[in-house]
């Protein structure tokens, strides 16, 4: 077997993230966005002694529990794989992918039924989209990235997972563009305008944020600089079934392909407010705010669930973002200590915990493992919901050598959980079931909530 070699490849299972596994000439072959069942024909693309892996070229055979898809834009975005199972074939494919990660790096746990999604369709209350083109030099587009190129962008007017003032925006903002002659940023000579749209919503209250990220250069060929009265008038105006509440241009002159900036308000104000667990959470552009706000309500309640008991007790809440977790063990904790290093995310915690009355409630800025130094307190309950890069070992051996009962573990990424669990391990700390908690229907993402108990004492 050589690279450049195209074989037909059965998949017999999947691995997270995403990867479909076959066999070809007694060797694993592995398949990027493939399914179960599937009969590709593939191409080798890499082949070390550890590891093949090979491109998709086409479908030959689909797998038994496949469909159509129902959307219109399969196959020209990269983001929906899962498009052609039905809702019940995801589940088992996400506890699959997960199962057989943890299984093959010998950390068998016991897998609790999945939690579903309360919504299949719109469930999204925050799109990032981009401007850019389809194909060089051609028409201006304001969507998802194209399916294996990052450089081309399709429109995707119709996406199932936005909510339906995404929808009326965005088609509204790419008609604005193109109607007052506005110019896309050019990723590799950095000239341009147009860059990002991001668009928030609050399903508890129905408040809609609009940001346009675009650079402080001229905004048309004539020279002319943004006008963003006309432009945030022009949003105001549109039939919305929410509220317009905040529009932004975020002054985005950075070299890498983020929304980032200093950050004008066009109209209201800088941030929206959400409603989850009869609280109320101030989001802000930046800030980090699960993407299924229906979703999170299950997927906290999972966590919580896990902890015995919080009456009269001092929790930790590690990787804190806007302080949600933590406010709802607020609720019932004697105190709660919140770390989370991004600062605006912290800001926005310190004045949700204000506005629900909590007076309980501490967050530090900074980076987790510097700041659990400082702290003072011991922990009675730790949670701690880390970004998809996990916590790293540095700060998994510290929090383990607090040496409490038990402590909580809520995942956006199966592989970095099981890095740390496998250190956490080492620590006499020992996870013997998990739940899988459904985020994000339609694609291959999935959260874990996972609770470490202590057994034994530390071996190194």
């Amino acid at each position: 077997m050589k690279k450049g070699q195209e074989i037909e490849l059965k998949i017999t299972r999947m691995k997270y993230p995403n990867v479909g596994i076959g066999i070809f000439e007694d060797q694993e072959i592995r398949v990027k966005n493939a399914l179960t069942g599937q009969v590709l024909a593939c191409r080798i693309s890499k082949k070390r002694s550890t590891k093949i892996e090979a491109r998709a070229l086409e479908v030959i055979e689909r797998a038994p529990n496949e469909k159509d898809s129902f959307c219109e834009h399969f196959n020209m975005c990269g983001g929906c794989m899962l498009q052609t199972l039905d809702y019940e074939s995801q589940l088992n494919l996400k506890t699959e992918m997960v199962k057989n990660l943890f299984d093959e790096a010998g950390l068998m746990l016991k897998f609790n039924p999945i939690v579903p999604s309360p919504e299949a369709f719109e469930y999204r209350n925050k799109m990032e989209f981009s401007f850019g083109d389809e194909f060089k030099d051609g028409p201006l587009t304001l969507g998802m990235h194209k399916k294996g190129h990052h450089h081309d962008v399709v429109d995707v007017p119709n996406c199932h997972l936005a909510d339906v003032d995404f929808r009326t925006i965005q088609k509204a903002v790419l008609a604005y563009a193109k109607e007052n002659g506005l110019i896309k940023y050019n990723k590799r000579s950095h000239i341009g305008f147009l860059r990002h749209l991001v668009v928030r919503k609050a399903k508890g209250t129905g408040e809609i944020m609009v940001a346009l990220s675009a650079s402080t250069q001229p905004a048309d060929t004539a020279g002319n600089v943004f006008d963003g009265k006309s432009f945030a008038k022009y949003l105001n105006e549109l039939p919305l079934v929410g509220k317009l509440s905040s529009v932004l241009y975020v002054k985005n002159d950075g070299l890498g392909d983020v929304v980032s900036g200093e950050i004008d308000c066009l109209l209201g104000g800088l941030y929206i407010t959400e409603k989850l667990f009869d609280l109320t959470f101030k989001i802000t552009l930046y800030s980090f705010f699960q993407t299924n706000t229906k979703g999170a309500e299950r997927l906290y309640q999972t966590a919580l669930d896990q902890i015995e008991s919080m009456e009269d007790k001092v929790c930790f809440d590690l990787f804190s973002g806007t302080g949600t977790i933590g406010q709802i063990m607020a609720q019932k904790a004697k105190k709660v200590i919140g770390i989370e290093w991004v600062e605006d995310a912290v800001v926005a915690a310190r004045e949700n915990a204000h506005m629900n009355g909590l007076d309980n409630c501490e967050f530090i800025c900074g980076d987790v493992f510097e700041q659990l130094k400082k702290v003072k307190e011991k922990p009675d309950v730790i949670v701690v919901d880390p970004p998809r890069s996990g916590m790293g070992e540095k700060t998994t051996v510290a929090v383990a050598s607090y040496g409490i009962p038990s402590i909580v573990y809520v995942s956006c990424n199966p592989s970095t959980l099981l890095d740390d669990l496998i250190v956490f391990q080492k620590q006499g700390y020992k996870a013997d079931d998990i739940t899988l908690v459904d985020m994000f229907p339609w694609t291959g993402g999935v959260e874990c909530v996972t609770r470490l108990t202590k057994t034994v004492n530390e071996t190194n």
